[in-house]
């Protein structure tokens, strides 16, 4: 890539190595007076553009190289978004459903009071990920504002009372279903009467298939841990969510039949959305993929050998640091808006958040178009090159 961009060598190097790594030792009583330590971490990436910008996790395996590779990630998704903001990723090495609700306040806000002085407003902004949500925001910002006054800028994702934004909880599944609109646009095609195969039903996957299916798309598979549905006709999402929300599973569905768990991957479909981990299309099953298009949904779900098998059969693949970065669009919105003191409307977060997704489908189709190249290389390239730029405009070699 950077052969591609003909970046100088010390700046390739310079690109890759993370600006701050925080390791912090997290020591708090359990519930029962006996202590426990866990170790939590933070990875900042890069600066160049703007504060740093990226999850927090609570998870036993949060591996620090693993926990780097997404914060650089991070670096260039904002970049390929336009967002003034840079990369970055955190943890802690706990299984959150082993805690109770206290235990976990209590590790959150020690975790903060450790990194108190390397986050803030304009310098590191945190957001939920795996294990984690607006609550634990809730408590960051409260620990956070008592060494610094209150600033509910410095986290987001946020409780809609503390200065969380409207539009956040559906933004990633919204902004997924904006990319499949413009992607679907360049090759004349609609909604309407293309067949959607959805795998991963969680905050995603579940907000994705109700927006396609208001817009008339068919939705002929969806599938979770829980089970799996297909319906050649198209499954009714409405009914389906409502069946999800009381039985907690989407086994038992009476408007569809169960399928396996794993065929929903190479499911008769135009359009297939993985929304779940990573790594699902390998191999072994890309071979059998029936869908023209891949929107990646989840962070990194086709692993390299699946990508080019697929590029032979000539599918199109809308990379994941485009498709799902609706959500941290979305954050940048909240920020805005906190900073400003000022809200919006769930009407304006949308329209925004459309005109930053469409904007950035024309920056990297521009890209492609440039360096002949397919829309993944075409993200990146266009990624690293705005944060190569950024450095070397900021004086870097001085």
């Amino acid at each position: 890539m950077s052969r591609i961009l003909g970046l100088d060598s010390k700046l390739h190097k310079s690109l890759l190595i993370p600006f701050r790594e925080i390791k912090v030792e997290c020591t708090v009583p359990r519930d029962d007076g006996s202590f426990v330590s866990y170790i939590g971490f933070r990875i900042q990436h890069d600066n160049a553009r703007g504060p740093m910008k990226g999850g927090i996790r609570y998870h036993p395996e949060v591996n620090p190289d693993e926990v780097n590779a997404l914060a650089q990630l991070m670096t260039w998704k904002t970049a390929v978004a336009n967002l003034p903001y840079g990369g970055a990723k955190g943890g802690i090495g706990c299984n959150p459903r082993e805690l109770t609700v206290s235990e976990l306040q209590r590790v959150t806000r020690v975790f903060t009071q450790k990194i108190h002085d390397l986050i803030g407003i304009h310098r590191d902004v945190p957001a939920p990920d795996m294990g984690t949500n607006s609550q634990t925001m809730a408590w960051i910002l409260d620990e956070y504002s008592k060494f610094h006054g209150y600033s509910p800028a410095v986290v987001t994702g946020k409780p809609i009372e503390l200065g969380g934004s409207l539009g956040r909880e559906a933004a990633t599944g919204l902004g997924v279903v904006f990319a499949t609109e413009f992607l679907l646009d360049e090759y004349g095609m609609s909604f309407a009467n293309m067949k959607f195969a959805i795998q991963g039903f969680g905050n995603v996957g579940s907000w994705a298939a109700s927006f396609i299916h208001q817009k008339g798309g068919k939705v002929v598979a969806v599938s979770d841990i829980t089970g799996a549905v297909k319906n050649p006709n198209g499954i009714d999402i409405p009914a389906l969510l409502k069946h999800k929300e009381k039985a907690d599973s989407l086994k038992d569905f009476e408007g569809g039949d169960a399928m396996d768990l794993n065929d929903v991957l190479v499911h008769e479909c135009d359009v297939l959305i993985p929304c779940a981990l990573g790594g699902v299309l390998n191999k072994e099953n890309a071979a059998d993929v029936k869908a023209k298009f891949i929107i990646e949904a989840a962070n990194h779900p086709t692993d390299p050998e699946a990508d080019e098998i697929l590029s032979r059969k000539g599918v199109t693949i809308l990379p994941d640091i485009y498709a799902n970065s609706g959500g941290v669009t979305v954050s940048y919105f909240e920020w805005v808006q906190n900073i400003q003191g000022f809200m919006w409307e769930e009407e304006k977060v949308n329209y925004e958040l459309k005109r930053y997704m469409k904007r950035a489908f024309n920056d990297i189709k521009a890209m492609c178009h440039t360096h002949n190249c397919n829309l993944r290389m075409g993200a990146f390239t266009l990624g690293v090159n705005k944060v190569a730029r950024a450095t070397v405009l900021r004086g870097w070699e001085a």
